[in-house]
This record gives structure tokens, C-alpha cells and sequence, in this order.
């Protein structure tokens, strides 16, 4: 298997003041790129994932500012992961983004693509996987995909010494993770993300300094599962102030 840790390049860094900017340059980014996919591909394919940095953005877009300026009926939502939960669970990620987005705007019900964490975890992963295939009918590309990074380096569910590191046949496995919340995850694996168009880290606050450094300025190491994501596209990381503090490079 190809190493998915071979990154071509450099990321762009973009560093702000605060959560506030942070989640208005996200949500900018969201109406820019989904007006150039519409224009060129006729939908637009955005993945969201979990925790409280991508719900400030979400809860931005809901605001008219943004979501009038966004063409929702031809929006397609993904999530990069979810946790086996009900999707009325207050852990559940698309519970999360139904309440601070999805309530607030038109995206069609039939475009709204959640992992089913109420099935078992290894049928939700399948039924997930199928549905990418017969939604992209080839590889799958996604025009635009948020994720955040955890303080052991993990992002989406792809958590350190984890089996969903080494799966290169599928597009969503589930992962069973030690000593957190919900063990049982499903996740989008390094083949789907790293065929984004576009890939955004969201990361704030000064609780994060140490792993952000540690995953940008730091050899590659397969236990910060965050360093293979190495997109076809362009790669951003969005970071506040607070967050990019360690960082030796902040442009």
C-alpha cells in the first residue's frame, strides 16, 4: 500500500484572532467553494465533522449573511465520522450539525448523507461505503471537507494504533477506540479524505498549540494520524491565534 504519510508540499497556514474569524473565514470558504463547484459540476459536496470549532462555523452559515448566498438545494452534506449512537444523541456529530445548520436551511432531506450510528458498526460502515459508490459512481471526490484534530493527533475517527489507519480498500470503516467516549466510530478512511478537492483544518485554542506543532512541524510519524492527510487538492489549516502559538512557520 501506497504510505499516505508521502505529503506533497506544504499546507497553507491561515492564522486568526479568534473563533469568531476563524468561523467566518470557515463559512466564507464554504460560500466561495460551493458557488465554484455549483458553476462547474452542478451540486456542491461539503463533509462536515464534529466538535465545537466546526459548530461555530455551522451556526454562521445558518445566519442570512451566509446561507442566503448558498445555493442549499444543490448541496450535498457528508460527515468525515460519527459516533455509534442514535442521531438524537447528544454525542451524535449530525445531531450536532441538524441543530446549529441543517434545521436552519434547505438542504434537501435526500441530500443530507448521515453514518447511521444507531445500526451496528460494522453494517453502518458498509451501508456507508455503498452509498459513496452509488452517489459518486467512481472514486469518491468530495469539493470541500472540515476536520479537526484531537490532542493525541487523531482526526475524523482515525485515532493512533487504530486498525481504520491501514484500510486502503474502503471509503468508511468502523474503528473500535480505546478509552473515550463512544468506542465504537465510524469514519471516513485516508482514501476518501485525501481525495477531497479541498481539505480545511478547523483547530482552536491554546489547549491545541502542542499537537498543531507537533503535526506540522514535526517528522512523520504514524502515530499523529493527522500528518497522511495529504488531499489531491489543496490543503488548508485554519487556525486561531491561540492554537498557532508553537508554530515556528505562521504564514
Amino acid at each position: 500500500m501506497e504510505d499516505p504519510r508521502q505529503r506533497p508540499g506544504l499546507p497553507r497556514l491561515l492564522v486568526v484572532d479568534t473563533l469568531e474569524h476563524l468561523a467566518s473565514q470557515a463559512a466564507l470558504e464554504v460560500q466561495v467553494r460551493s458557488k465554484a463547484a455549483i458553476e462547474q459540476s452542478g451540486r456542491f459536496t461539503l463533509v462536515l465533522s464534529g466538535g465545537s470549532t466546526p459548530v461555530a462555523m455551522m451556526r454562521l452559515l445558518a445566519t442570512p449573511e451566509y446561507s442566503q448566498r448558498i445555493d442549499w438545494s444543490r448541496t450535498h452534506i457528508f460527515w468525515s465520522d460519527e459516533r455509534c449512537v442514535p442521531p438524537q444523541d447528544a454525542d451524535s456529530n449530525f445531531h450536532a450539525a441538524h441543530t446549529a445548520l441543517l434545521s436552519h436551511v434547505a438542504v434537501p432531506r435526500e441530500q443530507t448523507h448521515r453514518m447511521q450510528g444507531e445500526l451496528e458498526p460494522p453494517e453502518a460502515a458498509s451501508d456507508y461505503d455503498r452509498l459513496l459508490q452509488r452517489f459518486f459512481d467512481g472514486p469518491t471526490r468530495f469539493d470541500l471537507t472540515f476536520l479537526g484534530l484531537g490532542p493525541d493527533g487523531h482526526t475524523a475517527s482515525l485515532f493512533p494504533g487504530t486498525k481504520a489507519l491501514a484500510v486502503s480498500d474502503a471509503d468508511c470503516v468502523a474503528n473500535q477506540v480505546e478509552k473515550v467516549v463512544s468506542p465504537w466510530r465510524l469514519t471516513l478512511t485516508y482514501r476518501a479524505l485525501n481525495a477531497s478537492s479541498a481539505v480545511i483544518f478547523l483547530v482552536q485554542g491554546s489547549e491545541k498549540a502542542d499537537i498543531v506543532a507537533r503535526v506540522l512541524e514535526s517528522p512523520l510519524n504514524a502515530e499523529l494520524p493527522a500528518q497522511a492527510i495529504a488531499p489531491q487538492g489543496s490543503l488548508t489549516w485554519l487556525l486561531d491565534a491561540a492554537a498557532a502559538a508553537k508554530l515556528e512557520r505562521r504564514n
